[in-house]
């Protein structure tokens, strides 16, 4: 368990924040405060429940010892401490460091990988999963750039996810989901795999990353669909590239500055991405990667539809309700991925 010196810092910096909020002098740190303050209010509450279940089990302890109160205490102290290691648990869960992007709205994007042509469709097979859970969640779901192919998949498609809590849920997602299936290109009736790559990333705002104006070069071109068909005839898509990495970015909506926007805030948040993998990266470096890593090179999950189930090989979770999970129930997947990495981050909170 948590030392209890530990517990009263972080009672006694609450108490400071609140007091120091309430006093009126710190108004130029008082979004700073009010953001810690926040943060630390769930911990608090788990805090003081903790210690008022340690203080009944205490004082219950001392009933024994009054012949009146004697048979109510050995009547009460099982109950009380039977819910004992469920309080220490969600206090050591309260604990945990938070990931600032949790709360963030997600940008999902999605690759054919190999396969081909199935490869493509398995992507559009899996962009509608993830639109089908996040109606699910009451989210917010906006596809903002698809290269679709004649077939009616996608070589690569891009969707904006707004929300409560859309990183947390959907951060696990990322990596290379696999297909096995008769591909309906497929004459002879043989299985094949493919596969396509899942990134989702924490969408940033200005806040969050500032791009200076010469790191960018901004093009306009006239845009066109699958097969060479246009899509408009005026040069309205926009590609922007980031010039200090390379990075390239489109968008060909029928507006411009609706182009201008969606392609900037993807770019931003592909930065922001990096940023955030390049610390993982270095944390990773002294320590055993986690589930939820975000490593998309990754083989995480494996869609088998003649034997209608889903793998998820990083915590060896089988489910025979492929149809379902298709459907965008994803839930059980991403309950598990979180309990697993909390139990290993919990883990490291006490070797």
């Amino acid at each position: 368990m948590v030392p209890d010196d530990k517990l009263e810092q972080i009672c006694a910096r609450f108490a400071y924040l609140e007091a120091k909020m309430a006093d009126g002098s710190a108004t130029n740190e008082i979004a700073k405060l009010s953001k810690e303050y926040s943060d630390l209010k769930p911990v608090v509450e788990q805090i003081y429940s903790y210690n008022s279940l340690i203080s009944d089990i205490s004082e219950t302890q001392i009933m024994l010892n009054d012949p009146e109160m004697k048979a109510l205490a050995e009547e009460e102290l099982p109950n009380l401490k039977e819910k004992l290691p469920v309080v220490e648990h969600e206090l050591l869960l309260s604990l945990l460091p938070k990931d600032e992007a949790d709360d963030k709205p997600a940008i999902i994007e999605i690759r054919a990988g190999t396969g081909g042509d199935e490869a493509a469709l398995f992507a559009g097979d899996l962009i509608r999963m993830y639109n089908r859970f996040c109606d699910n969640q009451g989210w917010k779901f906006e596809i903002v750039e698809g290269n679709e192919t004649e077939l009616g998949g996608y070589k690569e498609i891009i969707a904006n996810v707004k929300g409560h809590g859309v990183f947390a849920r959907l951060k696990y997602e990322s990596g290379v989901h696999r297909v096995q299936r008769v591909p309906t290109t497929e004459s002879g009736g043989r299985v094949h795999t493919s596969a396509a790559t899942v990134a989702i990333m924490p969408e940033a705002e200005a806040i969050d990353l500032d791009i200076p104006a010469s790191d960018i070069r901004l093009d306009t071109y006239r845009s066109s669909g699958a097969g060479g068909q246009h899509v408009n005839t005026t040069d309205s898509a926009v590609r922007i590239t980031h010039l200090p990495t390379g990075l390239i970015v489109t968008s060909s909506e029928k507006s411009q500055h609706r182009n201008r926007e969606i392609a900037m805030n993807v770019l931003r948040t592909r930065l922001y991405d990096l940023q955030r993998q390049q610390a993982a990266d270095e944390r990773a470096a002294t320590r055993k990667d986690q589930v939820g890593s975000g490593d998309r090179s990754e083989r995480i999950r494996t869609y088998n539809y003649p034997q209608g189930r889903v793998s998820d090989h990083r915590i060896n979770l089988t489910l025979y309700k492929l149809d379902q999970v298709m459907q965008g129930e994803l839930n059980e997947f991403i309950d598990a991925l979180t309990a697993d990495d909390q139990a290993n981050k919990l883990s490291e909170l006490n070797p």
